[in-house]
């Protein structure tokens, strides 16, 4: 038997800290799922009744992605006159996030630790903020009560007949927010996909179950622009047959995948994925042979995607999801071979320097799991971190920059870059001097671009 990573000790073999009562959890997690709301009756209760239980001062943490609980957060933001000051933490949340609305200042604050499109035109510094941190940190942040959780609010597929719920789509931090939690509500949901791997949480460890069926959020497929399918080409180049694959939701990504049709024995082990990786599972260019961790299977922290992703994950042995604390380990992603880890950025400057997380001073994103697997990547035997970036933005500024934008955070260092990629090219920035990378990455800039770049490198270097 394959056994899940410990929650305490982050191992995978059967005698790990947690001895019998593991080894219980990973078999039950086997089991066949019954299709059922009628488990542990007793327990439901309706999400109104159920948030009752939230108390002024708590700090509540909000399951994310396309496991954001609707129903749990509309009961939220009905209860908000009896609220003052409660902190609500999360990673990008899908729908509107009323709770974040001028209206609800007095009774709710929030945290984020990744800021998704819902959130950035909210994000005032004040009572919506911004807290930076490694991916693979978060959940130490919950789990050391750094930051600690008094209610956990998640999205789980209905329990199986050993009473166990999935935290399907989307285990990465909150498995770590449910575990340390004070009082922890599920919303049930016939829907979530039970997914395989770390994901499982016993109805005895929730107390409060709320059944509500309604579809998942999704995120459709970008159509690539002549742009993107070029920046695929010159990264999938680099990719090696027998390639372990990390890389994230979004146009260039789907881009890489789109161009890796030929390839053989991929491997992917990645924070998160989406469709553009199914025609390759589904046609066997991703077979996860030749992985050292977790061969044969494909392993993620979440996914984000269409109902076909969802239902491809729903109950699939191939496929594992894992608390991010292991996902994106460094020690962990460095044993798999050839790690190619495929990231993007807002600019980077002339030294290599990446703002990932932010256009100046308005954060836009977040740290996210970039600097684990850049890392983890180029620890790999034979790994290859690769930075690729679009040359303009959509409005037609160079994302290549003589200097960062003021306010702009650097996400990743200029000593932690390799491959940079953009339409016009590939270069490898690993050895060489602060010169040769200036040259190098004007390169690959726009042609429009270039000469003043060249100008304004020269300026500053007077």
């Amino acid at each position: 038997m394959l056994w899940p990573p410990c929650g305490r000790c982050w191992t995978a073999e059967a005698g790990c800290c947690k001895g019998t009562a593991h080894q219980a959890a990973a078999e039950a997690a086997n089991t066949e799922t019954v299709s059922t709301m009628n488990f542990a009756v007793t327990q439901y209760c309706s999400a109104d009744d159920a948030l009752s239980h939230i108390r002024s001062g708590n700090r509540v943490f909000i399951h994310g992605g396309a496991a954001t609980p609707g129903a749990l957060i509309d009961a939220l933001v009905r209860q908000a006159e009896r609220l003052e000051a409660v902190e609500l933490i999360h990673l990008h949340t899908s729908g509107d996030a009323p709770y974040a609305d001028p209206e609800y200042a007095d009774a709710f604050r929030v945290a984020n630790l990744f800021v998704g499109p819902n959130m950035r035109r909210k994000l005032d510094g004040d009572r919506v903020d911004y807290l930076p941190c490694f991916l693979s940190e978060i959940p130490q942040l919950f789990r050391s009560r750094i930051r600690p959780i008094d209610v956990a609010l998640i999205h789980v597929s209905p329990p199986d007949r050993a009473g166990y719920c999935s935290l399907g789509v989307s285990v990465d931090v909150a498995l770590a927010a449910a575990e340390s939690a004070h009082v922890v509500i599920a919303q049930v949901n016939p829907q979530m996909p039970r997914t395989h791997g770390g994901g499982f949480l016993h109805t005895s460890d929730i107390d409060y179950l709320v059944a509500h069926e309604a579809p998942l959020p999704e995120a459709a497929p970008h159509v690539l622009t002549p742009e993107e399918c070029a920046i695929g080409r010159y990264v999938a180049e680099l990719v090696e047959d027998g390639a372990t694959l990390q890389m994230g939701i979004g146009a260039v990504p789907d881009a890489v995948l789109s161009a890796l049709t030929t390839h053989q024995h991929l491997g992917v082990h990645t924070e998160m994925w989406s469709d553009g990786l199914l025609p390759l599972l589904e046609t066997g260019v991703v077979d996860n042979s030749r992985k050292v961790e977790h061969a044969g299977r494909t392993i993620s922290g979440f996914v984000m995607g269409t109902r076909r992703l969802y239902d491809f994950i729903d109950d699939n042995p191939a496929v594992a999801q894992y608390d991010v604390a292991y996902v994106n380990r460094v020690s962990v992603i460095s044993r798999n071979p050839k790690v190619t880890a495929l990231n993007s950025a807002v600019e980077i400057d002339l030294t290599g320097q990446i703002c990932a997380d932010s256009v100046g001073h308005r954060i836009v994103s977040g740290v996210g799991g970039q600097m684990d697997f850049m890392r983890g990547a180029m620890i790999s035997e034979g790994g290859k971190p690769v930075i690729a970036l679009t040359s303009r933005t959509k409005k037609g500024r160079s994302r290549i920059v003589s200097s960062l934008a003021p306010g702009a955070g650097v996400v990743t260092t200029r000593a932690h870059v390799r491959f940079v990629a953009t339409e016009y090219g590939r270069v490898d920035l690993y050895g060489r001097t602060l010169n040769e990378r200036a040259e190098l990455l004007i390169s690959i800039a726009h042609p429009d671009d270039r000469e003043e770049l060249a100008r304004a490198w020269r300026n500053n270097r007077a």
